[in-house]
Order: structure tokens, then sequence, then C-alpha cells
């Protein structure tokens, strides 16, 4: 698990290193991605390599690329993956879903049934959940979920830059943050159909391109 998460950390540097340089001062979205591999205490020898190694001049172009369809079930499946080879991830991400008897849809097809939110997790630190709460609502904050030590704090796809620079100058040190989709309508499904449909997304979650699955079954009670 941990190799995998490394993989998948090592590829968005290289991605935040293609889009704004090799330097965490002046790249927001590496400082992120370093922060979040921090978070799952990622070596830091394996970190510098990684942005050495997307810095450099022969380093592969790797480009995200985004799939979305349906699994068996009607199962809406969303499939983010960074990639050096386009032609073999959508041969590859194609197969999985004609093997379940699934099928791609075009790029924007599921915007109705996934909302993308950012999650910063934060060190709540001498503050109270009250003082964060009005420190960060102006800059995007929609909703607080706290516990002893640490909070959560949601934002919209579009006010995660603002957020991420507004926690870095009031320095509020931020655990990790991602950028997650969560379902507005659910597909219900019985025991057997959840299995189905998760023994494909198992098989994609496998697949080396593969950063992130989102779904919209309804969670088990």
């Amino acid at each position: 698990k941990n190799a995998r998460a490394f993989t998948r950390i090592g590829k968005e540097i290289a991605i935040a290193v293609k889009l704004g340089g090799s330097s965490p001062d002046g790249n927001p979205r590496l400082r992120m991605v370093m922060q979040n591999a921090k978070a799952l205490n990622m070596p830091k020898d394996r970190v510098e390599a990684a942005i050495n190694r997307a810095a450099a001049k022969d380093a592969k172009a790797m480009d995200e690329v985004i799939f979305e369809g349906y699994g068996p079930h009607g199962v809406a499946v969303l499939v983010e993956t960074a990639t050096d080879n386009n032609t073999r991830t959508v041969a590859n991400i194609r197969m999985y879903f004609n093997r379940a008897e699934g099928s791609l849809g075009k790029t924007g097809s599921l915007d109705f049934i996934f909302n993308r939110k950012g999650i910063f997790t934060i060190e709540k630190g001498t503050r109270t959940l009250e003082d964060l709460e009005l420190e960060l609502i102006d800059f995007g904050a929609e909703e607080f979920e706290s516990d002893e030590n640490e909070v959560a704090v949601y934002t919209s796809f579009s006010d995660f830059g603002p957020m991420q620079k507004a926690l870095e100058e009031k320095g509020i040190t931020i655990i990790s943050a991602e950028l997650d989709r969560i379902p507005a309508t659910y597909a219900e499904v019985d025991e057997a159909q959840r299995a189905e449909v998760m023994k494909m997304i198992e098989k994609i979650e496998e697949d080396e391109d593969v950063q992130n699955v989102f779904h919209n079954m309804r969670e088990e009670e």
C-alpha cells in the first residue's frame, strides 16, 4: 500500500514540476504534494529524487487524463490517471469497463453526478473551531469537521488555491490536502451488485497509470 501511495505521489510531483517548476517556493501545487508526502511518511530523499527526476531535461512528460463512464448496474465511475503514454492508458481503461459490461462516456459526462471539493486537514493548534471558522469563511470554507487535534476544512474546487494561500499566510499547519469528488446522487445496489462493481474498480486501481477512482454507490449501512 505504501509503495503504491509513494508511486502516486511521485507522479503528482512530476505533474506539479511540469506545471510550475521545481522550486516549492514559487509552486504552491508542489508545496501541497510535498506536504501530502510528509503526511504519508514518504522519505525526504525520495521526494527530492522525484523532484530532480521531474526537472531533468530528459524527463518523460506526465499528463493528467480523466475517464468517466458507467460500470455495472448504472454505477457512475470516474478515473483520474497520470500517464506518459495516453494510447496505452485509454486502451487499458476501456478494457476494464468493457470486460465488466460497463461503458466509457465523454469527459464531463458525469459533471452532474460528482461535485469536486477541496479538503484540507489542518492542525487546530491553539485556535478554537469557532476561531478557525471566522478566520477561514471569507476564503471559501464551506464545512468543518473537527476531532481533538485536527480539523478538516471543505472548500469548492475553485477556492482550493485561495484556501491554501490563506492557510499558509496565517501560519496554520496543513497536514494534507486533496481534491475529492463527492457524489451528488447515489446508485442503490444490493450486496451482489456491489461486489460486481468493486471487482471492476479493483482491477482499475491496480493499473499503474491510475491515481484515483471515484464511484457513486451508496455506502453500506
